[in-house]
């Protein structure tokens, strides 16, 4: 109920403050466990992602935010779970792995951090392990104009215009089939890793 009601007051301040755009999210499947996979500019992105569609999404956040008792709580409250970055956090990633196996959609930022030139950098292979380990639908999600609304450093976003888009779903199988196939010449979490960002980057491109 925390969720949802905090998802309507902040889907009407996005129409108003930023006039969100949506395409695509017919593009997420309406049942069982998806991972939506997106670039990441500002620290708006979870909240623009978790606003675009109607299935609830549970983001990973850094164990940081989690230390403030307020902060912690509302995270909680909307489905978020720490994680350590930059080290190997297997509590996090098993975490990750129930929500999938739950039928859930997990959010992830698979650049790990934000990219302040809007350019994408080198993705982890996080994302494409964990479609790979569940066999979870991977949905790459453009956004953009976040970084413009709400930069570094910045206590609170300014007007502006904010776009996201859905692409199709990747079937983790079908490109590990393609690779085993050789129609790869790497492992099926590069290959799936790769084609994700490579959607990612078209769908940015496309606004």
């Amino acid at each position: 109920m925390f969720y949802v009601i905090a998802r309507a007051i902040l889907r009407f301040v996005m129409r108003i403050a930023f006039s969100m755009q949506v395409e695509g999210k017919d593009n997420v499947p309406k049942e069982g466990g998806v991972l939506l996979a997106a670039n990441h500019v500002s620290m708006l992105d979870p909240i623009v992602v978790g606003c675009a569609i109607d299935r609830p999404v549970r983001f990973m956040a850094k164990r940081e935010l989690f230390e403030n008792p307020f902060l912690g709580v509302i995270l909680r409250g909307l489905g978020a779970f720490p994680v350590q970055r930059g080290k190997d956090d297997k509590n996090a990633f098993h975490q990750a792995l129930e929500v999938l196996r739950d039928g859930q959609v997990l959010g992830m930022f698979p650049e790990g951090t934000r990219s302040f030139d809007g350019r994408l950098k080198k993705a982890y292979s996080g994302a494409a392990v964990l479609a790979e380990k569940t066999g979870a639908y991977l949905v790459p999600v453009g956004i953009v104009g976040t970084g413009r609304v709400m930069r570094k450093g910045a206590v609170l976003p300014r007007r502006g215009r904010v776009f996201v888009k859905f692409g199709k779903p990747i079937d983790p199988a079908e490109v590990c089939s393609m690779a085993s196939q050789n129609r790869y010449s790497v492992r099926s979490k590069e290959a799936i890793t790769n084609l994700m960002m490579e959607e990612i980057q078209r769908l940015v491109g496309s606004f």
